[in-house]
């Protein structure tokens, strides 16, 4: 394949950072009209690798084509000049603008010098028409859900109308139905002549749109451009991570891997439960040694249950009960050290991490105030002594346990997000989704970690907007909609069956405009 037919090529590309590899001898080739995939798992370059082909990193050796010109990009200013525009996983934006703001940051329409809000608004509206974003363009970003803001910046990327496009995980945040949409925006932007890169952890996905595929392992190309209809799930697996990968199932297992504490009394349970939110006759119970399942769509107010439960939104009516007695929790302080209640949030960036700090320093916070009351003064010892076991027990790859947070992989910050609730011995954890932006190993890793749990005991509710994962790590999945549980469901593992009557249970509620709640 040659320069001239293509719309970006990155060839040979080596990078380092203080002398380790980052890139060794990486190519890729991005055609007008297709979507390529490229995956790998965390660490594998795929990041330092769009950062190269946006401008900002600079490659130690190695050609970057743009439209068949050897181009230099010397800041992101430069590829987006070029016709380059990239959609992070992580939000990006400015929470005091408003939307429209921020999706013509750089170029707002003006007239005699000042900033012509009226062409502001109206402009931005058909890019949120276009993604499915249908809110006011007012609308302080701020105010954004995580998938929301993650819609925005598509629609910000789609505005600068670039005709190459990078998509690092966009649909991390999405439900099922959110990203059937976005990919039929996807292949009309492909079919009007677009490149498209797409990255993302999910093989259903990549089979599902792209057209070509390249892997990544240990910063070195694995899969060179390959036919995603030549390709099967454990060819990309084997290449990603250089070996096949044991995959193991809850349902259907023998029963005597179940605790024998399941069939206990409910460790946490929601009765008629309304929130300052919205949340109306919300009824859910958790059991020692179960994994209940909460899925729906964007705005079905999921998170905001899990929020409401640890203090953050206030419970109006209803009881919340903690082993069957009432009790009222008014902060995550509450939760956690009253009641021994954790919430891995579903913005570890944002809300479960402090990014500058150490990895111990992050672990070690919910265990601060019992260590302090047993012992003293905490010195570094004590802290090791009870971080060290927990980090190395999720297989976080780090340098030192002082190492800053930011600095580790995507995979690897989600790690250490659990990891700091395992530190405290939770007996109940709500992991509000818990493999977002990560690999197929980690992925894998993480369902095995939840399951472990279960079967030690603990009871948990899983947060996720990919139905899939619902499917193989939920015992019991929960359906809201539009605030309210409408369905429940036992998980028999059968994917087909259970799809159906999600989507069936959240149609019948949209339509009838008011949902009776599940007893």
């Amino acid at each position: 394949m040659t320069s001239d037919s293509s719309a970006l090529m990155v060839c040979n590309v080596f990078k380092s950072f203080e002398g380790a590899a980052a890139l060794r001898d990486v190519s890729l080739t991005m055609r007008p009209g297709t979507i390529h995939a490229l995956i790998g798992e965390n660490g594998a370059g795929k990041s330092t690798l769009i950062k190269v082909m946006t401008g900002v990193h600079r490659p130690d050796r190695g050609r970057v084509v743009v439209n068949g010109a050897d181009v230099s990009f010397h800041r992101p200013q430069d590829a987006l000049s070029s016709g380059i525009s990239v959609v992070h996983q992580e939000r990006n934006f400015v929470p005091e603008l408003s939307v429209a703001e921020n999706i013509f940051l750089h170029t707002p329409p003006r007239r005699i010098g000042f900033l012509h809000y009226d062409r502001l608004f109206a402009d931005a509206q058909p890019w949120l028409e276009m993604v499915g974003l249908p809110i006011d363009p007012r609308t302080p970003a701020r105010e954004l859900s995580v998938a929301q803001a993650q819609l925005l910046e598509v629609a910000r990327a789609l505005a600068r109308q670039a005709r190459i496009l990078l998509l690092d995980e966009p649909t991390a945040s999405l439900t099922d139905q959110d990203t059937a949409s976005f990919f039929q925006l996807l292949r009309k932007l492909r079919d009007s002549g677009g490149a498209i890169l797409f990255v993302s952890h999910r093989l259903r996905e990549i089979f599902d749109l792209c057209d070509r595929v390249t892997v990544l392992r240990d910063g070195q190309t694995i899969l060179d451009d390959a036919d995603v209809r030549e390709l099967t799930h454990d060819s990309v697996i084997t290449a990603m991570v250089g070996r096949e990968i044991a995959r193991h199932r809850r349902h259907g297992a023998p029963v005597a891997t179940a605790p024998a504490v399941s069939d206990q009394a409910s460790v946490l349970e929601l009765r008629g439960v309304s929130t300052a939110f919205g949340h109306s006759l919300v009824n859910l119970s958790i059991s020692a040694g179960r994994i209940v399942g909460l899925y729906g769509l964007i705005g079905a107010g999921r998170t905001e249950l899990a929020k409401a439960i640890i203090g953050l939104i206030p419970i109006d009516e209803g009881q919340l009960l903690f082993r069957q007695q009432p009790v009222t929790i008014r902060s995550p302080f509450d939760a956690l050290h009253k009641y021994g209640i954790g919430y891995v949030s579903e913005d570890r960036k944002g809300e479960g991490l402090i990014l500058d700090h150490s990895i111990g320093k992050n672990v070690g916070i919910t265990i601060w105030q019992r260590l302090g009351r047993r012992l003293g003064l905490i010195t570094p010892t004590m802290e090791d002594a009870a971080i060290g076991p927990v980090v190395n027990r999720m297989g976080v790859k780090f340098h030192r346990i002082e190492q800053a947070v930011y600095e580790l992989s995507g995979g690897n910050q989600q790690k250490v997000s659990v990891a700091k609730w395992l530190a405290s011995d939770v007996e109940v954890l709500i992991i509000d989704e818990p493999t977002i932006g990560v690999d197929v190993r980690t992925k894998e890793e993480m369902y095995q970690l939840v399951e472990a749990l279960a079967v030690a005991g603990k009871a948990i509710l899983v947060i996720s907007s990919d139905l899939e994962e619902i499917v193989r790590i939920a015992d019991t999945i929960l359906v809201m909609a539009d605030k309210q549980l409408v369905a429940e469901l036992p998980n028999d593992g059968n994917y087909a069956s259970l799809s159906s009557a999600i989507f069936q249970a959240i149609l019948s509620a949209a339509s009838a405009g008011t949902q009776a709640p599940v007893p």
